[in-house]
């Protein structure tokens, strides 16, 4: 069985998405545990993939192709895991705030979330406040992500933290943001609850906010 999943492991982390795939379902036809799969395998792949990137040791692009063979494998798990034990850390809401269709990294730090054991509902991009809003109050997730490439469309997440004080709705959610005009003392200023410099730190900072509860 750790054959197989170390040959997972390295398949992830080399960029290989078919060859993934195929031993994902090797794993899954010979009656390996998805949980073991998911816990020894996919998830310990994109951690290092995440630490790698954080070292500047890869790149985005080499990032972008790991978190592909990643979903990959996923994607063959995860109707066996909604189906058994599996129990996600906690919900995450994530969107590319109103104005900007830039998803690049946003979807890395999905990728990577969903490698920490996290359930991610991804808005994608160009999302209005109020959708924000109406997924906060029908997915009740603890974290909600806000993303952006624009420093013109930055204010948009100051808009949706003001719009969940008014629905009645800070108090219940977690807010991070990221991005690349995005800093440390803009999220002070705007009142999240975090602010993640890079992808790997933005999964992070979840953690200690999840852990910290």
């Amino acid at each position: 069985m750790s054959e197989v999943l170390d040959q997972i492991k390295r398949a992830v982390m080399a960029m290989k998405i078919d060859e993934t795939v195929r031993l994902t379902r090797q794993a899954v036809d010979s009656r390996v545990e998805v949980l073991d799969i998911l816990n020894q395998a996919l998830i310990p792949s994109l951690k290092s993939v995440g630490e790698k990137f954080r070292k500047n040791e890869i790149f985005l692009p080499e990032v972008m192709l790991s978190a592909r063979a990643f979903q990959a494998g996923f994607e063959i798990l995860k109707p066996r895991l909604l189906a058994g034990k599996y129990s996600p850390r906690a919900k995450v809401v994530i969107g590319t705030v109103q104005g900007d269709v830039h998803d690049i990294g946003k979807n890395i730090v999905s990728a990577l979330l969903e490698g920490n054991g996290y359930q991610v509902v991804d808005l994608r991009v160009n999302v209005p406040a109020q959708k924000f809003i109406d997924a906060v109050k029908n997915e009740s997730p603890q974290i909600l992500a806000m993303s952006t490439l624009l420093t013109t469309t930055m204010p948009e997440m100051e808009k949706v933290i003001k719009a969940l004080e008014a629905a009645g709705l800070r108090d219940k959610v977690k807010v991070i943001i990221g991005g690349a005009p995005v800093t440390k003392e803009f999220a002070q200023k705007i009142k999240a609850d975090g602010y993640g410099e890079d992808a790997q730190e933005g999964v992070e900072v979840v953690n200690h906010l999840i852990e910290s509860k």
